[in-house]
C-alpha cells in the first residue's frame, strides 16, 4: 500500500525563482511516482508576502498522512525561527517533508541541519563575486 502523502506549491515566487504551479504540480506527481507515494491534491499558498497559512493548515491534517511534499526545499520560510519551529512539529509528529525538486527528504533533526545550512548558502550566492564576461 502506498503512504499518503499532500502536495505544497506556490503562487507567487520564493528565494527569487518561479515556477508556474502545474508546473510545481507535475514535478510532485512526477516524484510520488517514483518514490511510490499516494499523492493528494496540493495546498496552495496565499500570495501575501512570508505567508505560511496553508502550510500550517497541511500540518492539522499531517495524522492522516506520511508527510508533505514541497516543490523545492526553498518554499519553506525564509525566516530561519519559523523554519524551524515548523519543520520540528513535523518531526516532533514522526511525519517527513519531501522536496521534489531537490530529489531531497527531512525526517530527522541531522536532515534539517543539512537544509538549514542549503538555506544559508542559497542567500549568500546573491554576495558572491561574479566574473564579467
Amino acid at each position: 500500500m502506498k503512504k499518503s502523502v499532500r502536495g505544497y506549491i506556490f503562487g507567487k515566487k520564493f528565494m527569487g525563482e518561479r515556477a508556474p504551479q502545474q508546473v510545481q504540480n507535475i514535478i510532485i506527481r512526477d516524484f510520488c511516482q517514483k518514490n511510490q507515494l499516494q499523492y493528494k491534491l496540493s495546498l496552495v499558498e496565499y500570495v501575501f508576502n512570508g505567508s505560511t497559512f496553508m502550510l500550517k493548515e497541511g500540518l492539522k491534517e499531517i495524522k492522516k498522512l506520511h508527510g508533505i511534499v514541497l516543490y523545492s526545499l526553498f518554499q519553506l520560510p525564509e525566516n530561519e525561527q519559523d523554519r524551524n519551529s515548523i519543520c520540528n512539529s513535523i518531526l516532533k509528529k514522526k511525519k517527513k517533508f519531501f522536496f521534489a525538486l531537490e530529489n531531497m527528504e527531512m525526517a530527522s533533526k541531522n536532515d534539517l541541519e543539512k537544509i538549514n545550512t542549503l538555506w544559508l548558502i542559497k542567500k549568500e550566492l546573491p554576495k558572491c563575486y561574479k566574473f564579467k564576461d
